[in-house]
């Protein structure tokens, strides 16, 4: 690698080693002729101080020496200077980064990229230099928060720029202040294309951050764990977005001084959301609370951010005012999961399943076609539909229908012809039939055509499963009762992957709390009342409802029994006061009772009644 621009022509990948200051250890790196344009000879990168550290690696100044037949420049950059990986992966990793660069080509809004290079066995991507970043600028100014027009006005250019990266098919994953670049016009420039992105899959020196691969202040629940709560999706980064907004607004970081365990506690485990600044316009209250919601597919998408964002600047200008109103209704938030798929003339639709949909109901419309449009899929919006058998069309507001496309709807629980133990959820349907769902293990979405799906059992919160008797080494674990079998337990919550979360109620814990799991929908099985065979196996399963079942009965039982004993007992001294005051009667009925016989007899027969003289 001579570092000079040569004439461009065809050339076949081809393999090569270069020297890094250590002999013994030459990596081998395999080029092809996309990546000769991106690669950096290290010896024409110097690096000059480090200006930051992230939780991928330093951040450095450096000055890049190029040269050509007509000139000789320095330019100052930046250097990502990424923690190490195994030689073995360098090109892999390399290979990876060409097809993401490639992407990148032509994008505005986001930090441009020079290209790459390995210095000190370290890879080393290299980007324009900019002077600042939104962080940097928060930093200077009293409390640390900006104005809420610049806020918006910041807010707009990175959405652009985030949704360019999202319609290239490429999610960011670490949005934060930090990485908002300001370049010479003020405009709010992204310093991040996607970084955890590129190093998912390979073997970094801090296995946590394998797991996480991201700002833990500013990740949302699926982030910390795609295989098992994810998968990661475009709006992942809604919630970083929201997040950094939200500190741009109050200057303070979302979970300030927390550490990442106990950052996890609280989003993951506990499911608690940043506080949202009051006193917000509406629009942007909106969308911010909606950024929050924990499933990420009641999330909004970046368009939906942008347009949000460009309502409250519109009516700040149009107003010279700032955008400052009362605390809008929580209660009336848009349903941004109904936005996303928006319905045309033509589409199949039927009734909206209602939330943990299990069985098929009567439903208003259980098959019709879209004949018309009135409004712009918006709050006030409604569509005509046809229905079978009613002669005039119906006039619904699209909230209450859901698309049915091959059969398929978005929401439906479905598994893999190929592999009927993969059991997950369908994310959305497009009318070519190209689908995208969630399975439980992949830490992004599953993309194919509904031919290659079939429905599968719904699963539901409220539910009562246990492991199947076939499975012996359940994916998360499983509790097991006393007697050796698997604990019943009840669906908690149903991540976007299909993955359960259970909770125990049957079985009392004194460590943190109840006892809670994740299972795998493709290893459990539906428990019910009604199929339960035999009365015991009935009454094992009442016990699942709650741990105080059977102290309850017990006590009952307890209660019970002493009830008829004090009934037996009363009608039995009863029964003696009646025979003394009446000895001389019902002689055959009472000639084994010691009681109707004279006190030396008594004693004599039965060895009992008053000692004879």
């Amino acid at each position: 690698m001579s570092g000079q621009a040569t004439a461009s022509r065809p050339v076949e990948s081809f393999e090569y080693e270069f020297f890094d200051g250590d002999p013994d250890h030459l990596m081998t790196v395999v080029s092809t002729p996309d990546q000769l344009s991106r690669w950096i000879n290290p010896d024409f990168l110097k690096l000059t101080h480090r200006i930051g550290r992230g939780p991928f690696g330093d951040v450095w100044i450096a000055t890049h020496h190029v040269s050509t037949e007509d000139y000789d420049e320095h330019h100052e950059v930046a250097v990502k200077m990424l923690y190490p990986i195994k030689d073995d992966q360098v090109s892999a990793f390399l290979a990876k980064f060409d097809d993401i660069s490639s992407k990148l080509h032509g994008i505005q809004g986001v930090c441009l990229l020079h290209g790459i290079s390995v210095k000190i066995g370290k890879i080393c991507i290299v980007m324009k230099f900019y002077e600042g970043s939104i962080g940097d600028k928060m930093a200077k100014l009293r409390g640390g928060k900006l104005s809420v027009s610049d806020v918006l006005r910041y807010g707009i250019d990175l959405a652009q720029g985030i949704m360019e990266l999202h319609s290239r098919g490429l999610m960011v994953l670490n949005l934060k202040p930090n990485n908002f670049l300001l370049d010479e016009h003020d405009r709010g420039i992204l310093g991040e294309f996607g970084i955890p992105s590129l190093l998912r899959g390979f073997q970094l020196p801090n296995s946590d951050m394998v797991h996480r691969l991201g700002t833990p202040n500013f990740m949302a629940p699926e982030q910390w764990q795609p295989d098992m709560r994810g998968p990661v999706s475009f709006e992942t980064d809604s919630w970083g977005f929201a997040c950094s907004i939200v500190e741009m607004l109050s200057g303070v970081q979302p979970w300030p001084g927390k550490s990442p365990d106990e950052i996890y506690d609280l989003v993951v485990t506990k499911k608690e959301k940043p506080i949202v600044p009051s006193g917000l316009p509406p629009p942007l209250e909106n969308v911010l609370f909606g950024c929050f919601q924990y499933d990420f597919r009641h999330r909004p998408l970046m368009v939906d951010i942008l347009r949000a964002f460009q309502r409250c600047e519109s009516a700040a200008s149009g107003d010279n005012a700032q955008p400052i109103v009362e605390r809008s209704n929580i209660g009336s938030l848009t349903d941004w999961s109904i936005l996303k798929d928006p319905l045309y003339v033509g589409d199949t639709v039927r009734s909206r399943k209602p939330k943990n949909f299990t069985e098929p109901k009567n439903m208003d419309i259980p098959e019709g076609t879209v004949v018309g449009l009135e409004g712009n899929n918006n709050q006030d919006a409604f569509v005509l539909i046809r229905v079978h058998g009613i002669h005039n069309s119906l006039r619904i507001h699209p909230s209450l229908l859901e698309r049915v496309t091959f059969g398929f709807a978005a929401g439906d629980w479905v598994s893999l012809i190929s592999d009927d133990s993969r059991i997950g959820i369908l994310h959305s349907i497009g009318r070519d039939g190209t689908v995208t769902a969630g399975f439980v293990g992949r830490e992004t979405l599953y993309k194919g055509k509904s031919s290659e799906l079939q429905m599968a059992e719904p699963r539901y919160v409220g539910q009562f499963v246990r492991v199947r008797s076939s499975i012996t080494n359940p994916r998360f674990g499983w509790p097991r009762k006393g007697d050796g079998e698997w604990a019943t337990g009840r669906i908690q919550e149903v991540l976007p992957n299909g993955c359960l979360e259970v909770g125990f109620p049957g079985r009392l814990s004194f460590r943190n709390g109840a006892l809670n799991c994740l299972a795998n929908p493709a290893e459990v099985e539906e428990v019910r009342f009604e199929t339960c065979e035999g009365w015991v196996r009935k009454y094992q399963h009442l016990e699942d409802f709650h741990w105080a079942v059977r102290p309850l009965v017990i006590a009952v039982g307890l209660f019970a029994a002493l009830k008829v004993g004090f009934f037996i007992g009363g009608r039995s001294r009863r029964r003696s006061r009646s025979v003394r005051n009446n000895p001389q009667g019902h002689d055959g009925q009472n000639a084994g009772n010691p009681a109707w016989l004279p006190h030396p007899v008594a004693n004599i027969l039965f060895r009992e009644g008053v000692a004879t003289r």
